[in-house]
């Protein structure tokens, strides 16, 4: 299986996504999902996450060194599995890229939240609160995601 996390420019909430999702999906056994984050934009691209991200994962125990910021389309669109959205916008322009897809593969990323659906807020303009409010909704989401996922696979 392969996911991808996508936000607008790919150096906060989906690669914060990222780092959660591949701690989880470790801890969880299931190290044979390929899981990327990237951006609409590229304006960032091959840089590092936003430093005030990294802190916030770096105080919780996540590892966020190993991201360099990148621009969707991540190789080709079609191979994903599942492309998560972090807000609506992005849903939007992962649609408008991805012509053929099937639908069933874009959701949003908050569609797995157990406290309801929405936009991951994008926290870049705020302060270390807004990132510490994106990590915990991520966390959250995340463990959802993984519970789908031991889920679907019990089931096939």
């Amino acid at each position: 299986m392969k996911i991808a996390v996508v936000c607008l420019g790919n150096i906060c909430r989906s690669p914060m996504a990222e780092a959660v999702l591949r701690d989880r999906l470790d801890g969880a056994g299931l190290d044979d999902v390929e899981l990327v984050s990237a951006g609409t934009g590229g304006w960032h691209a091959d840089e590092k996450m936003d430093r005030r991200a990294a802190a916030t994962l770096l105080e919780a125990g996540y590892d966020p060194e190993r991201h360099r910021a990148r621009q969707w389309p991540v190789g080709d669109p079609e191979t994903y599995d599942l492309v998560l959205a972090m807000d609506a916008d992005n849903l939007a322009d992962l649609a408008d890229l991805a012509g053929q897809a099937p639908e069933s593969r874009l959701r949003m990323f908050r569609d797995f939240d157990p406290e309801g659906p929405g936009d991951v807020p994008d926290p870049y303009y705020g302060g270390a609160e807004g990132f510490r409010e994106v990590l915990a909704m991520v966390e959250r989401t995340s463990d959802a995601i993984i519970a789908s996922l031991a889920t679907s696979r019990r089931g096939s």
